[in-house]
């Protein structure tokens, strides 16, 4: 009753930003994603009688409660395979934790995959992104490879909200996303917690939601056409509603940093010279910049120059969740 999993970490190019169900998790909005390649979490889960309690070790830091209440998605996962052992979970992550460069996605989906499997439950990809969706909601878009698209949904039991691939890695293969670090802390306001708070009291988050449905289906056809300046600048575009949302809640929720500024500036920058780039932005202050593998070395020589950036993590279209043979204990 022992498995490992590994998943890539999946970067939004239409946000998902608000709950209208907590429990099940289920989303406002669809939003549509790709699957990255360079940011990656690996879990082993073991089930066993010797332990008396859910443990939880992330990147050698033992998590006994969390808001995401990864031993309440164990649980889940338990009840519904049948068993009663307590599970030993050990993670890790290639990148920054909970710093707005969806670790959650990633580690989740590793998670639900591992756990899944340690348990003996024989589930599709499609069962796995509804269960996965249930620890976190953008972690089901990591169950799948290349460019994936959740689905709203209508049902309040959420059998009809899940993930699936729209293309494959291999259908854009030199697309390419540089997520630029300027911030690796964990963020001042969880996602979770920001969600909540833009639904409650954000006075033009109904306009946010009027405008989703046009940006799922210009991105969801850019990608079909690989056109990359319609699915690039409605990305671009599509982030900045988002985090204006965030702003315009009470108390007012801003990740940015003046790094974050910095980046933004030298992506409109790099357009003006001629360069094909884009930005998008998760809830926290690290900027990811979308461009062709063409531009890739300019754009990171430029970027590299700026003072406010401390690294940076070249993604392209990734694979989905895997079993791994190797486990971390």
């Amino acid at each position: 009753m022992k498995a490992t999993a590994t998943a890539n970490a999946n970067i939004a190019l239409v946000k998902y930003w608000g709950k209208r169900s907590s429990d099940p998790i289920l989303p406002q909005n669809g939003s549509i994603s790709m699957t990255c390649d360079g940011m990656s979490t690996t879990t082993t889960v073991e089930f066993s009688d010797k332990y008396r309690e859910h443990t939880v070790t992330i990147n050698d830091e033992e998590f006994k409660k969390d808001e995401k209440d990864i031993h309440g998605h164990i649980d889940r996962i338990c009840k519904l395979a049948g068993i009663i052992q307590h599970a030993k979970v050990v993670s890790e992550s290639n990148f920054p934790v909970a710093a707005g460069l969806a670790s959650s996605a990633s580690g989740f989906a590793a998670l639900t995959m591992a756990a899944c499997t340690a348990a003996g439950l024989k589930l599709s990809k499609k069962e796995l992104s509804i269960i996965t969706r249930q620890g976190s909601g953008s972690a089901c878009r990591s169950i799948f490879g290349g460019f994936v698209e959740w689905v709203r949904g209508q049902k309040d039991d959420g059998s009809d909200s899940y993930a699936e691939c729209i293309a494959s890695k291999e259908k854009w293969p030199d697309f390419r996303m540089i997520a630029t670090i300027v911030e690796a802390k964990k963020k001042p306001v969880s996602s979770r917690g920001g969600m909540a708070q833009t639904v409650t009291t954000c006075p033009y988050y109904k306009d946010w939601l009027s405008t989703v449905e046009d940006d799922l289906d210009t991105v969801r056809k850019g990608i079909q056409e690989k056109d990359f300046g319609k699915v690039a600048s409605t990305a671009e575009f599509n982030a900045l509603k988002m985090h204006a949302t965030m702003i315009t809640t009470k108390p007012p929720i801003i990740y940015w940093i003046p790094a974050t500024m910095e980046i933004i500036h030298a992506v409109r920058q790099m357009r003006e010279d001629g360069i094909n780039a884009y930005f998008t932005m998760d809830a926290g202050p690290n900027v990811k910049i979308l461009c062709l593998d063409k531009d890739v070395s300019e754009i990171e020589k430029r970027v590299n120059e700026l003072d406010g950036v401390v690294n940076t993590i070249l993604c392209k279209p990734g694979d989905g969740a895997a079993l791994l043979d190797k486990h971390l204990f």
